[in-house]
C-alpha cells in the first residue's frame, strides 16, 4: 500500500543559502574548572540539511517535487551536503566553489537544551554567483513555485534578477528575506517576515493597527501580492490588497524554533503549487509550524502529520 500526497502535483524550486546543521549530544554533569561554563561530554553526532537545503527537505517530505539551488565549498562539509541532497532525492544543483567554506552551524546540546552554535562561513565568489543565475533561469519552467530563502549568507546577491525572471514567466514567488533593505524584494509574490526582521524595516509598533498600516504601506511600496507575518506563540497575520487575517498559533509544547521558518515556507509554497487558495495554504503552514516546534532542531513535517490518515492510499 502505498500513500499519495495532496501535494505531489507541485513543482517547487528552492534557491538560496544552503548550509549544513551539525549537532553534537551529550551530556553535562559538571562545570569546568577551567571558566564558569559546563561540560559536555558528546555521546552522539547528527547531520542535517539547513537553510534554503532544509527548505527543499520540507518540500520533500510533504510529497512535493523539488529543485535546490545553491553554492557549497570544496570540502569536507560540502562532499556531506552533496550526499544528504543526493539521499533526499531532490533535484539538486549545488555549486562547489574552492574559495569559500561550506556554511556550517555546529549546536551543542546538553541535557536536550542547546548550549552552544557556532557558525562557520564566508561568501561565494561572483563568478560561481553568475553561473548559478543561469541554471535559475534554466530551471524556471520546470518549476510552479519559486522560493528563495535568504539567510544573508551571500548566495542571493542576484535577487532582484531572479524575482524578475520568475515573475515575467508567471511564476509564484516567495520570499524568506533577510537584512535591512527589503527593496531588492520588490515584484515577489509574497513576503514571509518574522515580526524581528518586520521590526528592522518598518520600526516598532504599539497596537494590531499601526502593525497593519505598516505592514500595508510595505506591502504596497514593495509591489507583493500578500505579506505574511510570522508571529511565533501569536501565530501569523496574512495581508492582503483585500484584508489582514489573522492565524492562531496551535497550543502545542515549543521544544525548538529553529527551522520553523523553513517549515512554514515550505508547506506554503507546496500548498499554492497544489492549487490551494491562499488563505487554505497559509492555515496549512500554520499548523505545520505547530509540529516542527514540537521537534528538535532543523526538523520536517508529513502530509500525515498535517491531515492524519486522510491521506489517498493506493495499491502497488
Amino acid at each position: 500500500m502505498n500513500r499519495i500526497s495532496p501535494f505531489s502535483d507541485a513543482r517547487v524550486l528552492v534557491a538560496g543559502d544552503v548550509m549544513l546543521d551539525r549537532y553534537w549530544f551529550g551530556d553535562v554533569s559538571r562545570i569546568s574548572p577551567e571558566a564558569p561554563v559546563p561540560v559536555v561530554r558528546i555521546e552522539r553526532c547528527e547531520e542535517r540539511l539547513g537553510g534554503a537545503a532544509n527548505v527543499a527537505r520540507n518540500v520533500i517530505a510533504l510529497g512535493g517535487r523539488g529543485s535546490l539551488l545553491g553554492v557549497v565549498g570544496v570540502d569536507e562539509a560540502g562532499n556531506r551536503m552533496l550526499e544528504l541532497v543526493d539521499r533526499l532525492r531532490v533535484g539538486g544543483f549545488l555549486y562547489r566553489d574552492p574559495e569559500v567554506a561550506t556554511v556550517v552551524k555546529l549546536r551543542v546540546i546538553g541535557r536536550q537544551q542547546q548550549l552552544l552554535r557556532i557558525d562557520f562561513e564566508r561568501q561565494p565568489s561572483e563568478a560561481v554567483l553568475r553561473d548559478k543565475l543561469s541554471r535559475f533561469n534554466a530551471l524556471l519552467p520546470e518549476s510552479d513555485v519559486v522560493v528563495l530563502s535568504d539567510y544573508a549568507k551571500g548566495a542571493l546577491v542576484n535577487v532582484t534578477a531572479m524575482i524578475e525572471a520568475a515573475r515575467g514567466q508567471g511564476k509564484c514567488v516567495l520570499v524568506d528575506p533577510k537584512g535591512d533593505d527589503f527593496s531588492r524584494y520588490r515584484g515577489a509574490s509574497i513576503l514571509t517576515p518574522n515580526k524581528g526582521e518586520l521590526r528592522q524595516i518598518v520600526g516598532s509598533w504599539r497596537n494590531e493597527e499601526e502593525l497593519a498600516a505598516k505592514a500595508q504601506q510595505l506591502r504596497r511600496a514593495l509591489e507583493l501580492d500578500a505579506l505574511l507575518l510570522t508571529r511565533s506563540e501569536e501565530g501569523m497575520t496574512l495581508y492582503t490588497q483585500e484584508q489582514a487575517t489573522h492565524f492562531e498559533a496551535r497550543a502545542r509544547e515549543v521544544y525548538d524554533v529553529s527551522g520553523a521558518g523553513d517549515t512554514v515556507i515550505a508547506t506554503l509554497a507546496v500548498g499554492l503549487g497544489a492549487g490551494m487558495p491562499l488563505s487554505e495554504a497559509v492555515s496549512l503552514a500554520n499548523e505545520a509550524a505547530g509540529i516542527v516546534v514540537g521537534k528538535l532542531g532543523a526538523a520536517t513535517v508529513t502530509p500525515e502529520e498535517l491531515f492524519g490518515h486522510e491521506i489517498l492510499q493506493i495499491n502497488q
